[in-house]
């Protein structure tokens, strides 16, 4: 999959590939559910009848979180999926294009018709396959009639691809996380399409799991708050195998900690996998997060919630 990394690599993409056209969508596509792949299977049917390729356009960050970092009082939604993750999740759904946009005030403040003329113009397509509920430019003023105008002019056949729904309500990555949220992930699993997952590069931590005989994998993470927290039981995958484990994440209050980390104790365990990739499934949530007066009394609840993880996991 070729990555178009911002508008002002757009020009570069137009000569390496000149004559070829597209079968596009645009949005979000947070967590990637089966909301977003019937869109893509449209988008990849659309571009094979018309012997052209597959295009996703995406925002970084989303316009909510980008909100939310300006004003104080609001708090953005948690991430499902950071980019990278969305990013192999769209090569993994065998999408041929995906163009990245930064999310910031000059797209903001587009009109609809600049962002038609600036963006969607310059990138050759032959259909776009939108969700129902999708709006763009400046104050969400653009909509489907003046998409579908835009569309017989340019030559572009404009598709609303009809809501997707699990048990008669409508899948959305809304409801995604409020399921994960409440720890229903059986339900964020129909949603989705598979076991909701989060993948990071292992990196160096304060060592405390290892001096209390209790070693933790630190995941980075990245800076859009995930839709969990507290201590959970896991699969983890590593190196293609599979492992069972708990994992914590939160700001660790018991040893001082102000920022998020997500810590992972894989049962039986002893390799070193600093600098390896580590996916983390999580099964059942054990508890939420709490401040121990000392080290002895947090080890000892860990040692129960391992207990009690590999009783779920077995």
């Amino acid at each position: 999959m070729y990555l178009i990394r911002g508008i002002g690599n757009l020009a570069a993409f137009k000569k390496k590939f000149p004559n070829i056209t597209m079968s596009g969508t645009i949005g979000n596509f947070d967590g990637l559910h089966l909301g977003h792949q019937a869109i893509l299977n449209q988008v990849k049917m659309k571009a094979k009848e018309s012997l052209g390729s597959s295009l996703v356009l995406f925002t970084e960050p989303h316009a909510s979180e980008y909100f939310a970092a300006n004003q104080s009082n609001i708090d953005p939604p948690p991430r499902i999926c950071p980019w990278r993750e969305k990013v192999k999740l769209l090569k993994h759904f065998g999408i041929d294009f995906a163009f990245f946009l930064k999310f910031n005030t000059s797209l903001k403040i587009m009109t609809p018709q600049e962002f038609l003329d600036e963006i969607l113009s310059e990138v050759n397509l032959s259909h776009l396959i939108i969700g129902d509920d999708f709006r763009f430019g400046a104050q969400r003023a653009g909509d489907f009639d003046l998409l579908k105008e835009w569309g017989i002019k340019n030559r572009t056949e404009v598709i609303v691809n009809p809501t997707i729904s699990y048990d008669n309500e409508r899948i959305s990555s809304s409801r995604i996380r409020e399921a994960l949220l409440i720890n229903n992930f059986a339900l964020a699993e129909k949603l989705l399409g598979r076991p909701y997952t989060f993948s990071g590069k292992v990196v160096f931590g304060q060592q405390l799991g290892g001096s209390i005989g209790i070693p933790t994998a630190n995941l980075w993470i990245p800076k859009q708050r995930l839709p969990i927290s507290g201590v959970y039981a896991v699969r983890c995958m590593v190196n293609s195998l599979f492992y069972n484990g708990i994992a914590n994440m939160g700001i660790r209050p018991t040893v001082g900690g102000k920022h998020p980390v997500l810590e992972v104790h894989i049962f039986n365990f002893n390799k070193s996998i600093y600098g390896k990739r580590l996916t983390v499934e999580f099964k059942n949530k054990l508890r939420d997060e709490k401040k121990f007066d000392n080290i002895d009394l947090l080890k000892k609840q860990i040692l129960i919630d391992i207990s009690k993880a590999k009783k779920i996991l077995e």
